[in-house]
């Protein structure tokens, strides 16, 4: 059973998004088959084999736009993925987009960008490291 102290040093190695694939790594050897953060205010449910914690909020809440717009995503991700955004700057850019949450399947190595209305917005492919 994993714990949320566990799962926080793993994130102490995060430094930008390029840092993202080794974090996952590191959650799924903690036995997190996926979880569920929401942008809204950045809590988190991660989830394991019967197994279930949750993180409190990180930050202030953000508005959601109503309307999720996948292009303004793509190239939101596309430069935090890069290193050129912080987390909460790519949290704040992807509210502005309209994202609701993402879900990490460690299992199937993805991650799933979700708008408001439940849509899938886009599907990342997570690199091995």
């Amino acid at each position: 059973m994993f714990t949320i102290d566990q799962i926080k040093a793993a994130h102490s190695n995060v430094k930008s998004g390029a840092d993202f694939p080794r974090y996952i790594q590191d959650v799924k050897t903690l036995g997190v088959t996926s979880y569920s953060q929401y942008v809204t205010d950045g809590h988190t449910l991660y989830h394991g084999h019967g197994h279930t914690a949750e993180a409190p909020a990180k930050y202030e809440a953000l508005t959601i736009a109503a309307t999720g717009n996948k292009e303004q995503l793509a190239h939101h991700l596309k430069i935090h993925q890069a290193g050129e955004t912080d987390y909460l700057t790519f949290c704040s850019q992807a509210a502005g987009a309209g994202v609701e949450k993402w879900t990490v399947d460690t299992e199937k190595m993805t991650c799933v960008y979700y708008d408001v209305a439940g849509n899938e917005m886009i599907v990342e492919v997570i690199p091995g490291v």
